[in-house]
């Protein structure tokens, strides 16, 4: 990225002179006059408390969404621009592997990335990692765009506690030359046990589960600082407009004790953030990664304009269909638990079908397979176009008497399960060519129904 100089806070003026030539940070790279005939050398860092909010012009709407590559996140619970999320989940539910797969697949131009109280060999793999994989965009080394800050297990407390104002301040500072930046809090349970510890030493009264009893304001002060900005200053790009904007998408990893989402920081940061992926232990175990609970998971952000504008007229409707065939299929496993499957009906059973096909060939995604890693958002359109679609013919067809065995053994459901593997170049025109290829099944079905009837 272009690295510009950032003009203190409070200091305006004209620019009397500019260096050239190799500066270390505590050279004077300009010169600035300012009204009162005052002269400020501005260096190449300045100073600033990490624990106040950078100033901004205008906080601006969240309005389009941050393009992980991950389709859980992308179709079902999104992250807007400068939204807050947080991805909460007991002892091996994926939890760093998300985050890292965030790092190196979001639509950003910076990622902060903060181990804050993990283990240290987590920190080492990802040092070790970045530099070897590339950017999608540019080709470079993602270690170019990311910034690490490491605060092992087995260093201070008080060093954890300020670790995550260190990062989103770092962020702000990217921020403020008009990029967009991801931080990436692991995490955030770690963070609230070092607060912990320095309030029992400081013999501050305790609040629930011994945590301090300002703990819901330290978090509520530490996720406000993300956001979509009108940032100070001017572009120097545009004379027309030398306004410009950046943002800061904060995701903070929770690790509640055996995975009990009831524990304090979890139900607090719930409070705050507007995005919730909450890991599922099961789903782990199955090894289906995203291990992110399509249940209990929720995103509050509205980006229907966004994505029916860009993506979609019927963006939103596609996407609450699959959203409510998969809270059907929850139900009805409740019934097939306690009474069995042969009490379902071919129409329940069917969505059975389309949910398991929804699972296990959209929802779920390979974190190292070189074109099922990262998924555009118009490509998981499509693919649960196509599944949706396969579900409103199947239905027609069982009311039309054809048998759902048949239907399971449609040649065409393997190619549906294949549709991940696609090279984006050509998925859209195949995905398109699926569906036509569907209809003339479902027609020469519903043609030997006929001729068996006859």
């Amino acid at each position: 990225i272009q690295h510009r100089v950032m003009v203190p806070m409070g200091i305006s003026g004209e620019i009397s002179e500019i260096k050239s030539g190799n500066l270390t940070i505590n050279d004077t790279a300009a010169v600035i006059v300012d009204e009162n005939s005052v002269t400020h050398h501005v260096k190449l860092a300045h100073y600033w408390p990490v624990r106040s909010a950078r100033p901004y012009k205008a906080r601006l709407d969240l309005s389009e969404p941050l393009v992980t590559g991950k389709r859980v996140i992308d179709l079902l619970f999104p992250l807007p621009k400068g939204g807050a999320a947080i991805i909460p989940g007991g002892f091996g539910t994926g939890k760093t592997v998300i985050q890292q797969s965030l790092a190196r697949w979001s639509d950003v131009d910076v990622v902060v990335y903060v181990g804050c109280g993990e283990r240290g060999n987590e920190m080492a793999e990802v040092l070790n990692e970045l530099p070897k994989l590339e950017d999608r965009t540019s080709g470079v080394p993602l270690i170019n765009r990311t910034v690490l800050i490491a605060n092992t297990s087995n260093m201070p407390v008080a060093a954890r506690e300020a670790s995550i104002y260190m990062g989103i301040t770092i962020a702000e500072y990217y921020r403020d030359m008009g990029y967009d930046v991801m931080m990436l809090a692991d995490s955030t349970s770690r963070w609230g046990e070092a607060l912990r510890e320095v309030s029992s030493r400081l013999e501050e009264i305790p609040g629930e589960e011994g945590y301090p009893a300002y703990l819901a304001s330290r978090l509520a002060e530490f996720y406000e600082r993300a956001g979509h900005v009108s940032c100070l200053g001017s572009s120097p790009e545009s004379k027309d407009d030398p306004t410009y904007d950046g943002s800061i998408s904060l995701v903070g990893a929770v690790s509640p004790p055996g995975g009990d989402f009831s524990d304090p920081i979890t139900q607090s940061s719930m409070r705050i953030a507007g995005v919730f992926w909450a890991l599922d232990y099961e789903l782990s175990r199955r090894r289906h990664f995203p291990a992110i609970n399509w249940t209990r998971s929720f995103s509050l952000v509205d980006l229907s304009r966004w994505t029916n504008e860009e993506i979609a007229d019927d963006f939103q409707a596609v996407v609450q269909e699959a959203k409510g065939i998969l809270g059907r299929e929850s139900e009805l496993q409740q019934v097939v638990q306690l009474i069995g499957q042969d009490a379902l009906s071919d129409l329940e059973r069917e969505i059975l079908l389309v949910s398991r096909i929804l699972r296990e060939d959209l929802l779920q995604q390979s974190a190292i397979h070189d074109v099922d890693a990262y998924c555009p958002l118009e490509k998981s359109y499509w693919m649960l176009k196509v599944i949706l679609h396969f579900h409103e013919v199947a239905q027609e067809a069982l009311r039309g008497g054809i048998s759902l065995d048949e239907l399971e053994n449609a040649v065409f459901l393997q190619r549906v399960a294949r549709m991940k593997e696609l090279p984006y170049d050509r998925a859209v025109g195949r995905m398109q060519f699926l569906i036509e290829e569907i209809n003339t099944e479902f027609g020469r079905m519903k043609d030997r129904k006929e001729k068996a009837d006859e």
